[in-house]
């Protein structure tokens, strides 16, 4: 995170616009909206602030900027078209600690003007750190569609009996079920609807008959992250991230997936790599079970699909044994991820009319698999946690007869902006990963769809390898 987001009060305080051309107004037409008292600083106006200098609600200053002008404002917001007005104004500011922001010029600002969606008091801000303003405004017109209007009135309802609830539940976590019921129940549902009076009824009522501490019963979500891309996670994931107290993830789960949970969620790390589990797969299983039973919401966060090598199975024996309430989210596994973002497609009527998705790691750790089954033409392979056997994998394929020659890939961080693509054969593979210094995760892919990504190749990630383009 580059700046930090926060909210200003400025109500009823001074501050300083030096600048009238029409930039500054919408900057002016903002500060009044927040309620502040706003001077302006130039020798004219706009059309716009002369109109507001006439109606006496901005101080007009009919003159050019003074360094003596800088007081003790709450804020100063500099729009002139002279650069070095402008750096005298932002230099002046930094001085004496007063927040500055300098229209067009980031490198200037302490502080910069978000693009805001206003369901006051509901407040969106949107920002790019000054990288781009419109695409700032994109983001802000998407999420305009998407937000009730009365989200506003919901909020203010919610506030008016703040208090009450307080009063009702001792303690906050029994508050915060409350409200979240609330807030996605029938009650929200009549503010949209525009039935407000019936809503707050409604709400009184809901209130005067709850119980201090309710009993919740926990229950667990075993959610599907994905191969790594944000993109491609379901609705249904995004939302049951919103909504736990508690997540257990893995080691696959990418930073920006684990950055849309919940902010307040209890995080524990359950990663494994090879011979060096977090916490052993039994104990994550009992971990489940006594999350739940202690009343929370658990979130089982799991790289790529949960039931594709992901242990879900096993995990959600545990919870129907002690009769644990779950569901399971379904995600797009590594194996269509990687091979979508590497340009190779895992059937093809020329080349491959089967897929088959095989463990590189077996339980006892080692890597005893059907390989006559897997050496059969016309068919594609899928290695998952493969790379620590890849010479195993190589040399067994081919000693049951499937060529040397035949294509085969690593794909490493797929689906991610760090996908690096290393593109051989069964007889070089293994020297693709030493030289290379590869690293988990990766996935092999073994058949002659491999040869297709020099022409289907369409995901330009941000790092480049001399194999990965």
């Amino acid at each position: 995170m580059d700046s930090l987001p926060i909210f200003l009060n400025i109500k009823q305080r001074d501050c300083l616009v030096v600048g009238g051309g029409q930039v500054a107004a919408r900057k002016v037409a903002l500060l009044k909206k927040a309620g502040s008292s706003i001077t302006v600083i130039s020798p004219g106006l706009c059309d716009d602030l002369s109109a507001m200098a006439a109606a006496n609600t901005i101080t007009h200053i009919e003159r050019n900027f003074e360094d003596a002008d800088i007081s003790n404002q709450a804020i100063i917001i500099a729009s002139t078209d002279d650069r070095e007005v402008n750096e005298r104004i932002s230099a002046i500011a930094h001085e004496k600690g007063i927040p500055v922001n300098v229209v067009d010029n980031p490198d200037l600002c302490s502080f910069l003007m978000p693009s805001i969606i206003d369901r006051s008091p509901v407040q969106i801000a949107i920002s790019t750190g000054g990288a781009s303003p419109v695409l700032a405004r994109l983001l802000r017109g998407r999420l305009e569609s998407s937000i009730p209007s009365a989200c506003g009135r919901l909020a203010s309802l919610v506030e008016e009996y703040r208090d009450a609830v307080k009063e009702r539940f001792s303690d906050v976590e029994s508050r915060r079920y409350f409200w979240e019921r609330v807030l996605q129940g029938s009650i929200a549902e009549m503010v949209y609807a525009g039935h407000d009076d019936e809503a707050r009824m409604a709400l009184a009522e809901e209130i005067s008959k709850a119980e201090d501490k309710p009993h919740e019963s926990g229950q667990v979500y075993l959610v599907g992250a994905g191969p790594g891309d944000p993109d491609l996670l379901t609705f249904r994931a995004l939302r049951l991230m919103q909504q736990a107290d508690v997540v257990v993830y893995d080691r696959l789960v990418s930073e920006p997936i684990l950055n849309m949970v919940r902010r307040d969620a209890q995080r524990i790390y359950a990663g494994k790599e090879r011979n060096n589990h977090t916490i052993p797969q039994e104990d994550i299983n009992h971990l489940l079970v006594r999350l739940a039973k202690e009343g929370h919401r658990v979130l089982r966060l799991k790289g790529g699909d949960p039931f594709i090598f992901g242990r879900g199975g096993e995990e959600i024996e545990g919870l129907m044994e002690e009769g644990i309430p779950f569901q399971v989210v379904p995600a797009i596994t590594a194996a269509s991820g990687c091979s979508t973002y590497s340009g190779i497609p895992l059937t093809h009527r020329d080349y491959s009319q089967a897929c088959t998705f095989v463990t590189g790691h077996l339980k006892d750790g080692t890597c005893n698999l059907n390989w006559p089954a897997l050496a059969q033409p016309n068919q594609t392979i899928v290695f998952y946690m493969g790379l620590q056997a890849v010479n195993i994998i190589c040399k067994e394929l081919i000693a049951h007869d499937m060529p040397p020659t035949t294509p085969a890939a690593l794909i490493e961080k797929g689906t991610t902006p760090e996908q690096k693509v290393y593109v051989g054969d069964l007889d070089s593979l293994p020297e693709l990963v030493r030289l290379n210094e590869i690293k988990a995760p990766t996935l092999i892919i073994v058949g002659q769809v491999v040869q297709l990504r020099e022409k289907l190749n369409w995901y330009k990630s941000a790092n480049k390898s001399p194999k990965n383009n």
